[in-house]
């Protein structure tokens, strides 16, 4: 006898419906960015309008970068301070803050901070649009809204998303060479010169590559959701609410999975070494 309509999902169908959802998803997705993509090779935006949504997306956005670089130097440095000084090591604590910084913290941290602000701006931005049908009439009109509003969005977000997570490693290193310096007496000179020795310039690319796809990722997701934002308010502030959520997951997989690629990229270039004690 068949299930009843009416008659509640159990936990496998709803799971596999929640499965089929994130396929369809994710699909969606995929095929949204290649059509952006498409088009960023056929049809270069006009600076008048990839400069407003650059001052919007960068320069707007740093005063928080530099607020979340800041702090993040100082409390990588009061967490690692204990454990390094249960050691006899301080004056190695310049080490892994900088690599922590340059390589992981720094990227994802910024990369999260501009999902919240620049995503969800974006989201509202073009689900209010959808809402309000303009960008029906721009295809009525014949230009075609991806070409239109969101390539300029996607260059935005991959060419100055990098850069703010540049400023917010900068001030990061430097807010954590005060504290360490000034708050609990780490010598200077041992700081930097372990720093050197340790801190790469691959460590300094991987932050790099990792902010250049956090940049995508969060220009996609967000256009995508904001346009096909629901009606109303409610639709376009869960818009909004849903570009935050999937960059924030999509920026944690990237990370994972980039991450992983690099050090065995690393790896393979500078093959590992073994002491025999």
């Amino acid at each position: 006898m068949s299930q009843s309509i009416d008659a509640p999902l159990t936990p496998i169908h709803a799971l596999g419906r929640m499965v089929l959802e994130l396929t369809r998803m994710v699909g969606d997705i995929t095929l949204f960015g290649w059509q952006m993509l498409g088009w960023l090779f056929v049809k270069w935006p006009r600076s008048k309008v990839l400069w407003p949504i650059m001052d919007q997306i960068g320069v707007q956005s740093l005063s928080v970068i530099l607020i979340t670089g800041s702090f993040i130097g100082m409390v990588l440095t009061v967490q690692a301070y204990d454990q390094f000084a249960l050691m006899g090591m301080e004056s190695q604590l310049g080490t892994v803050v900088n690599v922590t910084l340059v390589k992981e913290l720094g990227p994802v941290l910024a990369a999260l901070m501009l999902a919240g602000r620049v995503g969800s701006a974006i989201a509202a931005e073009l689900g209010t649009m959808r809402v309000t049908e303009q960008i029906d009439a721009l295809t009525v009109l014949g230009a075609n809204p991806i070409a239109h509003l969101v390539v300029p969005r996607f260059l935005a977000c991959v060419l100055l998303i990098p850069a703010l997570t540049l400023f917010a490693d900068g001030i990061g290193v430097l807010t954590g060479w005060v504290f360490s310096t000034q708050v609990l007496h780490v010598d200077s000179y041992y700081y930097w010169h372990y720093s050197r020795a340790f801190v790469t310039g691959f460590d300094v690319f991987q932050g790099i590559i990792k902010s250049v796809l956090f940049g995508g990722a969060i220009a996609i997701i967000s256009c995508h959701r904001g346009f096909h934002s629901g009606a109303g308010a409610e639709g376009v502030g869960r818009a909004a609410t849903e570009a935050f959520v999937f960059s924030f997951v999509t920026i944690l997989v990237i990370d994972f999975l980039l991450g992983t690629f690099l050090m065995e990229a690393y790896f393979l270039i500078y093959p590992r070494t073994y002491s025999m004690g």
